[in-house]
């Protein structure tokens, strides 16, 4: 897979080792001369410009790329980047770091953007995370389809410890994705049974009821059958 990520910075040095040790090919943008440290990256591709300018882009040769990763400190940036790999350059798929949550509603489709991280809202996702039991906690939002994948460590108290996960009756628009039991992730299968602690990862659509998913996973509403 060949992936050219716009802003050199930290985070987008730390994605490009990322990649290149996983054997995908990378080129580095950026218009700061002091943001080229290709030592520290040194089996990618660079290029000092401005990945704004349709000019840069084509240089880069980003018609022939698989992802481009928008990761400047410059939500406006981000947001000029992804349009133009998108809509110039037929990028099939965009990836945009939001740096101000109150800008996040802007990255989506209409900016060309297919996925909009968040590193904030990440932190704290994994900050509530780290600290509760038995709530639901959004981990991830896909902008593309607005389903969100959700996270709760099973309460000992809940009304699903011991249940069956084919017996359990979730509700419309919500999936269990994935168990994690202790440091195991575990693929659910009908027969499997819930147990106390268990990290449930559920993905749920637009349409899903969480209030009535929170009661069922808490146990304070509701039951599954055994």
């Amino acid at each position: 897979m060949r992936v050219v990520i716009a802003g050199a910075g930290s985070v987008g040095r730390s994605i490009a080792r990322e990649l290149l040790g996983r054997d995908h090919e990378v080129t580095l943008i950026d218009r700061s001369p002091t943001a080229m440290r290709v030592a520290q990256v040194a089996d990618a591709d660079w290029l000092l410009a401005d990945a704004c300018e349709i000019s840069t882009l084509s240089e880069a040769k980003v018609d022939g790329c698989d992802v481009i990763v928008a990761a400047t400190g410059d939500d406006k940036a981000n947001l000029v980047i992804s349009l133009l790999a998108k809509t110039e350059f037929g990028v099939p798929r965009t990836v945009a770091r939001v740096n101000n949550p109150k800008n996040e509603w802007m990255f989506d489709e209409s900016w060309g953007v297919d996925v909009a991280v968040s590193t904030p809202r990440i932190m704290t996702a994994m900050v509530e995370e780290a600290v509760a039991v038995g709530d639901l906690v959004r981990i991830f939002t896909f902008h593309q389809s607005g389903a969100d994948i959700h996270e709760i460590t099973l309460p000992h108290d809940s009304h699903l410890v011991g249940a069956r996960v084919g017996a359990v009756e979730w509700p419309a628009d919500c999936v269990l994705a994935a168990v994690v039991r202790d440091t195991t992730p575990i693929a659910p299968a009908p027969d499997d049974t819930l147990e106390a602690g268990d990290e449930l990862l559920l993905v749920t659509g637009q349409g899903a009821d969480l209030a009535t998913l929170q009661s069922l996973l808490a146990g304070t509403q509701g039951a599954a059958a055994s």
